[in-house]
């Protein structure tokens, strides 16, 4: 069979839900496609080149989750959609945020999408630099939120044993850790809820800048 770069890619998303992140390798990949390794390695030279085209595909797939679907001037529903539509993105596949970490793009479809987010910001008066410090950090919120998600739930409603809730407050004795025995819930359950929580605080310490011809008027009195 005559295979293409893109069908080594999505089978190596195939994989990925089926069997994690340590588990996929270019050997494996040639299995499910029924073709020699040499015939894997003649589009990918190594396991970072594919998890690149991978991580790429991923982000290019979601970009319509990372934009308002109606229309809106305000940057606080422009920057929550982007924090919302990209953790509905890398939870659409097993280990999704720890494979998209670390990787380089491999085309701009992706870069479309924050460029209008980018230009959105600066239109309702953010400066270049803090729009982009602004997008980054919920970028890093969310990968991190996601990685760690995922680890708590490797299969969505599938809690992990390690992560038990009871099995971790019975290691706590209440009176001397009261406040961790309180926060295993928050922290390892309900995740929609405190990521919402955690996205709104990093909307509250931004703000636009001053319009330049207020502040131009205002130099002037």
């Amino acid at each position: 069979m005559k295979i293409n770069r893109d069908m080594v890619t999505r089978a190596g998303l195939k994989l990925l839900n089926e069997d994690g992140l340590e588990q996929l390798t270019l050997r494996r990949l040639g299995v499910e496609l029924n073709v020699q390794a040499a015939t894997i390695y003649w589009h990918f030279k190594s396991k970072e080149e594919l998890l690149d085209e991978m991580a790429t595909t991923v982000l290019a797939d979601g970009a319509n989750n990372l934009t308002p679907r109606r229309s809106s001037s305000d940057w606080r529903v422009w920057a929550s959609t982007f924090g919302e539509g990209l953790r509905k993105t890398l939870l659409a596949y097993r280990d999704g945020a720890r494979m998209v970490g670390g990787t380089r793009l491999t085309n701009l479809e992706y870069v479309k999408t924050t460029e209008r987010i980018g230009a959105q910001m600066v239109a309702s008066g953010f400066s270049v630099r803090a729009a982009i410090v602004l997008m980054s950090t919920i970028y890093n919120y969310t990968l991190s939120f996601v990685t760690e998600e995922q680890a708590v739930f490797p299969t969505p409603g599938e809690r992990s044993p390690r992560y038990s809730i009871e099995e971790r407050n019975a290691r706590l004795d209440p009176a001397i850790f009261p406040f961790h025995r309180q926060a295993s819930s928050i922290l390892f359950d309900r995740y929609d809820r405190r990521f919402r929580e955690g996205l709104e605080l990093i909307l509250q310490g931004a703000k636009p800048e001053t319009p330049r011809k207020t502040r131009q008027a205002d130099e002037k009195k």
